[in-house]
């Protein structure tokens, strides 16, 4: 069976929440996504997880020049909006562990990120920790279903 525990965190809705997800193998799925900063309960509720699916919403100079109004742009970057690659890429870097087998970078911006700059934010973590052969990066595309990861 699966035990699949929900998590406040932080974001401009009503009651929003992360997910873990274990399953009887002991294996552990983490997801945080519409997080606008990451606290010591997101850490604590990831911490472990082998695989994860952790926001990399916008990349802070594409947002910086985009044509949103500036409003729209301090909503994103506030504490409840969303992560930045720098900040998934932070989360990361704490979450880095032996038994992290896959991160999947979710929920970007089709404005204001891109791609290639999340995963290449991602990846210099996982060679910052020396772990970029033994963790897989994926990006979760917007409107299809993306790859199957199994560990």
């Amino acid at each position: 069976g699966l035990h699949i525990t929900p998590f406040s965190i932080p974001h401009d809705a009503i009651d929003p929440v992360g997910f873990t997800i274990e399953c009887e193998s002991g294996n552990k799925l983490g997801v945080v996504t519409d997080i606008g900063s990451v606290t010591s309960l997101v850490k604590e509720r990831l911490k472990g997880s082998n695989i994860l699916l952790l926001e990399y919403n916008h990349d802070e100079e594409i947002l910086q020049y985009s044509h949103y109004p500036w409003d729209l742009k301090q909503r994103i970057k506030g504490r409840l909006g969303h992560l930045s690659n720098t900040q998934g890429s932070e989360l990361l870097d704490e979450l880095c562990h032996g038994g992290l087998k896959h991160v999947i970078l979710g929920h970007l911006s089709q404005v204001n990120n891109k791609p290639e700059v999340a995963f290449q934010s991602a990846s210099k973590v996982l060679k910052r920790n020396g772990a970029q052969s033994e963790i897989g990066i994926s990006v979760a595309p917007r409107k299809t279903i993306g790859e199957v990861v199994q560990i």
